[in-house]
């Protein structure tokens, strides 16, 4: 440990670490209200954990905390929440809501998990640019939407195959925070996504149609900008 780093500074940089923990706890929320069905509340702890794992990444990188508490893993203690935020608890909703039929609600959700396990393996998960290679197991979000727009069962069940293809393809996903390219419109189209979030949460999950269609336009931007810019790079 850098003898420089005073006990002050490493507990402020401890802190950080407890930022991230939380989301165990907004995690274990989520799984109480899905279990019972209650799908607002259960998105509603989802977004706080998607708020914390937005915010305490940039926090961690600005105090410097790996090099203040090296001893702990805060990539680690990341990927470990994530898992349960992004993949498990999206898939269980989908499951225990047969949103898109028993059958299909079951393979999706067994689709999720096995192919995101998989996929937090690889050490090629980030490009140099901080785009995702493949699709980030961003289910969370992805599930949400297809809660909140209630889609034909089978374009939803395809929107998740394909998205479970796209995990091992080469292809470039945002970071709307890290990417540098285009950040201030990433930002502003994500910024409005979680809006209308929001408004589909307020509204029992039945949001109104330009909700839903604002939804379904800022996800496809958000989905598809990473492989567009990929394309115009190589040009």
């Amino acid at each position: 440990m850098d003898s420089q780093v005073t006990r002050l500074e490493q507990v402020r940089a401890f802190t950080v670490h407890l930022l991230t923990a939380s989301g165990a706890l907004w995690a274990f929320l989520s799984i109480i209200a899905v279990a019972e069905r209650r799908w607002v509340a259960a998105f509603a702890w989802l977004g706080i954990a998607l708020f914390v794992d937005g915010i305490d990444g940039p926090i961690a990188r600005r105090i410097d905390i790996k090099r203040k508490l090296p001893d702990w893993s805060g990539d680690l203690l990341d990927s470990i929440i994530d898992y349960v935020t992004y993949v498990i608890i999206p898939a269980f909703a989908l499951y225990q809501s047969g949103l898109i039929g028993p059958t299909l609600s079951f393979l999706s959700a067994a689709l999720i998990v096995l192919t995101s396990a998989i996929y937090y393996a690889d050490t090629r998960m980030k490009t140099k640019g901080n785009f995702f290679r493949g699709f980030p197991v961003a289910w969370n979000m992805l599930v949400f939407t297809v809660f909140a727009v209630k889609p034909n069962e089978w374009i939803s069940f395809g929107a998740i195959l394909l998205s479970a293809i796209l995990t091992f393809m080469p292809v470039w996903f945002l970071h709307p925070v890290r990417v540098v390219r285009l950040r201030a419109v990433n930002l502003s189209i994500f910024a409005i996504w979680s809006l209308l979030a929001v408004v589909a949460l307020m509204a029992g999950m039945a949001p109104p149609a330009w909700a839903k269609w604002g939804l379904v336009a800022s996800s496809l931007y958000l989905y598809a900008v990473g492989g567009f810019l990929q394309t115009f790079a190589r040009r």
